[in-house]
C-alpha cells in the first residue's frame, strides 16, 4: 500500500517561492516526507500529473477567505480518471506579506518594488508608515520584485512573503503589512495513499441526486439522525448533463469508521452519481 515514506515527487502551483510552495513545505514538515518537489502551470496539470504518475503527491488551494471557494480543485479532482487519487491531508495557511530589503534599516526605505495587487494589498501600510513622496516601482511578480532589488540602491524595498526573503538572503524590515489580517487560504494534499482514523477528521463526498422534491433533504436528514456535523456543503452545474447539479459535502469522521460506513451505505443509493473524495486528518493553521 502507498504511503508517504514511498513518495517520490510532490507537485505544486508556479511559480517558486509561492504561498502553494510553502504550503508543501509545510505538509513535507509534518509527514517528514523527503523528495522531490516540481512546480507547474495549472490545476489540471497537478491532477492529471498525480493520476498518472505512482508514488506521486500534489499541493492544491481549495478555499480563500476573501475571495472564497477554489471550484477548479475540487472539480478536477472529482473528474479525476484515476479514482484512487484523493484528498489525504489538509491545511490552512495564512497569507501574510513582509516589507523586503538588503538593508536592516527601516526607516532609510524611500522606494518599494511590488506587484499593483500588493500594493492595493498594502495601502494601510504604505499611507501610514511609508514617507509621503515614497517611489513606487511596479512590476509582474514577487519574485521579479526581489530581483530588481539588485539594481537599486539600500533605500528600496520589495513586497513578498518570508519564502522569498528565505531564497533571495534578504532582511524582514516589517511583517504583517498587508490590510486584511484574516487572509488564509486552505490547501489539500492529494494522493494515492489510505489514511488511518486519527479522531479528527473530516471526509468529502461528491455526489448528484435525482431530480425530485425533497431529494437533497432526504440525505440531509441521514447526517442529522446519525449525528454527524455537515460542516461544507456547496452545489455546481454538472459538467456531464445539463439541468443537473453536483453537491460536495464535507463533514466530521473517518470513513473507516463503523458509523460512516453506514451512512454511506444509506446515502449511496438516493444518488444519482457518488464519488468518496478522501478522509483526512484537520490539522490547526500554520504560523509561518
Amino acid at each position: 500500500m502507498p504511503n508517504f515514506e514511498s513518495v517520490k515527487n510532490i507537485v505544486f502551483l508556479e511559480p517558486e517561492c509561492s504561498f502553494s510552495e510553502i504550503a508543501k513545505d509545510e505538509i513535507c514538515t509534518k509527514y517528514n516526507i523527503q523528495c522531490f518537489s516540481t512546480p507547474m502551470k495549472t490545476i489540471k496539470q497537478i491532477v492529471d500529473y498525480v493520476s498518472e504518475t505512482p508514488d506521486s503527491l500534489g499541493i492544491l488551494p481549495v478555499e480563500n477567505t476573501l475571495d472564497g471557494t477554489i471550484r477548479e480543485s475540487l472539480d478536477a479532482l472529482m473528474a479525476s480518471s484515476n479514482p484512487n487519487i484523493r484528498i489525504v491531508s489538509e491545511i490552512t495557511l495564512p497569507i501574510e506579506y513582509c516589507l523586503l530589503s538588503k538593508t536592516t534599516e527601516f526607516y532609510s526605505i524611500t522606494g518599494i518594488i511590488a506587484t499593483p495587487r500588493l500594493i492595493t494589498k498594502c495601502q494601510d501600510f504604505m499611507n501610514n508608515e511609508m514617507p509621503y513622496n515614497l517611489n513606487i516601482i511596479e512590476v509582474p511578480t514577487m519574485i521579479e520584485a526581489a530581483r530588481e532589488l539588485s539594481n537599486h540602491n539600500l533605500t528600496y524595498a520589495a513586497i513578498g512573503n518570508r519564502k522569498i526573503a528565505e531564497q533571495y538572503r534578504l532582511n524582514i524590515l516589517k511583517e504583517n503589512i498587508h490590510d486584511d489580517k484574516n487572509n488564509n487560504t486552505k490547501y489539500i494534499l492529494i494522493g494515492d495513499i489510505e489514511t488511518n482514523p486519527t479522531g479528527k477528521d473530516h471526509t468529502t463526498v461528491a455526489f448528484r441526486i435525482n431530480h425530485t422534491p425533497g431529494a437533497l433533504l432526504e440525505i440531509l436528514k441521514i447526517f442529522l439522525e446519525n449525528n454527524i456535523n455537515l460542516s461544507y456543503i456547496s452545489s455546481r452545474p454538472s459538467k456531464i448533463e445539463p439541468d443537473k447539479y453536483i453537491f460536495i459535502a464535507t463533514f466530521d469522521g473517518h470513513i473507516r469508521s463503523s458509523n460512516l460506513i453506514n451512512i454511506i451505505s444509506e446515502i449511496r443509493p438516493k444518488t444519482s452519481f457518488f464519488r468518496y473524495l478522501g478522509s483526512y486528518k484537520v490539522w490547526n493553521s500554520v504560523k509561518i
